[in-house]
């Protein structure tokens, strides 16, 4: 039974890793060569500058990833606005289909002509909107 206890203990705890790091090196920096280190690691994106300065000595690849907030609120805006869009086509079905089920032939035909009038200014708007979003991303996305 004491055996059982000591091999249960044995596997608790954390696991030790393949590679340890157990080797510490210490280097100093002027004010200006710390404002260009850190600079340069906040650019980096990584979380850990011990992990950036080894991949900067050992030259491992830095990648460096720049997150432009304006251009993901235009995504995100353009996203709702196409799902306002498909709501819009849907509702436009659904309305064509009861204009017809309870009116006229004649009186459904006057309201179709009023509402291709409003649809026929959307598709411009739309026109616009797509011409400012492909002028958008030539200019800012595509660097």
């Amino acid at each position: 039974m004491n055996g059982d206890k000591n091999e249960e203990r044995k596997k608790l705890g954390r696991t030790p890793k393949a590679e340890p790091r157990i080797h510490r090196h210490v280097f100093r920096l002027t004010d200006r060569e710390n404002a260009k280190l850190l600079s340069l690691f906040e650019i980096s994106g990584m979380d850990n500058k011990a992990k950036f300065i080894a991949a900067r000595l050992f030259e491992k690849e830095i990648r460096t990833i720049n997150i432009d907030k304006g251009t993901i609120d235009f995504y995100m805006r353009l996203t709702t606005f196409y799902a306002q869009f498909r709501s819009i086509g849907v509702n436009y079905n659904q309305l064509v289909k009861l204009l017809y089920r309870h009116f006229s032939e004649k009186k459904a035909a006057a309201y179709l002509y009023k509402l291709e009038k409003q649809t026929a200014e959307m598709a411009s708007l739309f026109q616009k909107i797509l011409q400012l979003s492909q002028e958008f991303e030539e200019k800012f996305i595509k660097k």
